[in-house]
């Protein structure tokens, strides 16, 4: 199977050597996103909740341009600097995959790039 890199503006852009998103076959994993605007390339506020949105939306823009969508995803996993932050991220989250969500890992990390609170990646199954 042939390896394809995801790349797009619906995203910050990667920052080192890594990419936004690579397909095989009809698997698609993401990079970790964060609450990085991709046109202002700032983060997002503070507040745990607009930064779970933001790192979501710009989750679904790779997603997007590898040829999936939310609904396609199988797999998260969830990096939080502050565990307490769970319930609030976990509401954002809820508003996002709202049937049939996929499988999640959560884990608590000391630090993430930018200072940020909160980094999700994604494996999708594409069905066609």
């Amino acid at each position: 199977m042939k390896k394809e890199v995801i790349q797009t503006d619906k995203a910050p852009k990667a920052i080192g050597p890594y990419s936004q998103g690579v397909r095989v076959g009809n698997l698609l994993f993401t990079a970790g996103q964060i609450p990085i605007h991709p046109e202002t390339g700032e983060v997002e506020e503070k507040d745990i909740q607009k930064q779970t949105e933001r790192v979501l939306k710009n989750l679904e823009g790779v997603l997007e341009e590898g040829g999936a969508k939310l609904d396609d995803v199988v797999k998260t996993t969830v990096f939080l600097t502050d565990l307490n932050d769970f319930g609030k991220m976990n509401e954002v989250y809820g508003r996002f995959f709202l049937k049939n969500p996929p499988a999640r890992s959560t884990v608590e990390v000391r630090n993430l790039p930018r200072g940020v609170k909160v980094e999700i990646e994604a494996i999708a199954h594409l069905t066609s």
